[in-house]
């Protein structure tokens, strides 16, 4: 897997991973999916984004939900 639009770097965004060294992080975009909203709407709202970006994004999600395995939290009480 090519993962070459991911970039961290501690001097931006707290060194959580970016694209392309931009100040959008992958976090971001996955909320952005997550949210509803397609790649094309995505990628008008943010004109420096491209379409390769989002894949990758998702790729590197992808690659890092395989990593580890962690229980999800329970709401309290149960």
């Amino acid at each position: 897997m090519k993962l070459d639009r991911i970039t961290v770097n501690p001097a931006v965004c707290q060194g959580q991973p970016t694209i392309r060294g931009l100040r959008i992080t992958v976090a971001f975009l996955l909320k952005q999916f997550a949210a509803g909203m397609t790649p094309a709407e995505i990628l008008k709202a943010y004109p420096e984004l491209e379409p390769d970006d989002l894949t990758q994004a998702a790729e590197y999600a992808a690659w890092l939900a395989g990593e580890q395995s962690r229980p999800l939290p329970t709401p309290l009480g149960r």
